[in-house]
């Protein structure tokens, strides 16, 4: 009776010593947190986004000058609106049915190199013009892959989206005869892979829509999230982060960026996201000086890069990232 008693005992003092380790673990683990944030999933879902962005640009370019895009065009290549664009053939083989695959080779341009391609089929073609509103385009990409080249980190996308030109009209309307004041296009989609250099998978959740304007003569796109997840609406992007951690990126300020600057540099916008695994939110200021004071951009120049914000135990931590 005695000896199980004992081990009652001894039993229960280990319990109790595992359950106040843990306790203790847990009341360390916010101060962990803070102190080892590194911005990472914020920072992926940017550059995810911008090159996605760029993506579409290069696709809203190049359409405008097809006969897809209503252009009576009897050449179909990389002469886009703004000119050829770099690094880039134009597969036209099939664009009796509706199709065109853009080639990159792998040149450097701007410091972003390219490989891979994006498959484009204009749905209900010929019937259905790009230029037509609510007119919608497949866009598949397979292995294309963005690469710094500074520092060859890089990024590389598989999947397909949805684009459709929400408001009608091209960007040779917009840019050339000056027709049209704006143009409105969304991009959606469902588990866009995303792989970093490190050889980690994203699962990306893409909503954005696009409005393009040209005040200035300068291209400039508002980015505004349509997303909607757990009962979060506004969302831009939102799915599962490189280490499988559950996220949501919210858009609270537009994202505005200019071709003068590019689509990784925007000039302001602010977003919050929400890691499942993390204890706090992370506020994205974009359009921010070194010391991560907001600035205003004008025409010639581009700001230094975006703060991150994130609020624990009512202490406010962040980190300044640069564009470049």
């Amino acid at each position: 009776m005695r000896t199980t008693n004992l081990k009652i005992a001894i039993v229960s003092a280990l319990v109790c010593s595992f359950l106040f380790i843990s306790s203790c673990k847990k009341k360390e683990d916010p101060a962990e947190e803070t102190a080892t944030e590194n911005g990472q999933s914020t920072a992926d879902s940017r550059e995810a986004q911008s090159e996605n962005e760029a993506a579409i640009n290069d696709i809203n370019d190049i359409i405008s000058q097809t006969l897809l895009g209503s252009k009576n065009n009897s050449t179909q290549d990389a002469s886009g609106v703004n000119g050829t664009i770099c690094g880039l053939t134009v597969d036209s083989v099939n664009i009796s049915t509706g199709e065109l695959t853009l080639n990159f080779n792998g040149t450097t341009c701007n410091n972003r190199t390219r490989t891979g391609s994006i498959k484009l089929t204009l749905l209900g073609y010929p019937a259905v013009k790009w230029k037509n509103a609510n007119a919608s385009m497949k866009v598949e990409y397979v292995n294309y892959k963005v690469t710094r080249a500074s520092d060859g980190k890089f990024i590389m996308l598989n999947g397909i989206q949805n684009l459709t030109n929400v408001s009608g009209g091209t960007w040779w309307e917009l840019l050339i005869l000056k027709t049209q004041s704006s143009l409105v296009n969304s991009v959606t989609g469902t588990n866009l892979k995303v792989t970093f250099t490190d050889g980690k998978t994203a699962m990306y959740n893409i909503n954005r829509k696009f409005t393009y304007t040209f005040p200035g003569n300068i291209l400039t796109v508002q980015g505004e999230g349509i997303g909607v997840s757990n009962g979060l609406s506004n969302l831009e992007n939102f799915g599962t982060t490189r280490d499988g951690d559950a996220f949501t990126s919210e858009v609270k300020k537009p994202i505005i960026w200019n071709l003068t600057c590019g689509a990784h540099a925007p000039i302001q916008g602010e977003i919050i996201i929400k890691v499942a695994s993390k204890g706090f939110d992370l506020i994205c200021t974009y359009a921010v000086d070194q010391a991560g004071n907001t600035v205003t951009v004008s025409s010639n120049n581009c700001a230094f890069g975006w703060k991150l914000d994130w609020t624990l135990n009512g202490k406010t931590n962040s980190k300044i990232f640069g564009y470049n």
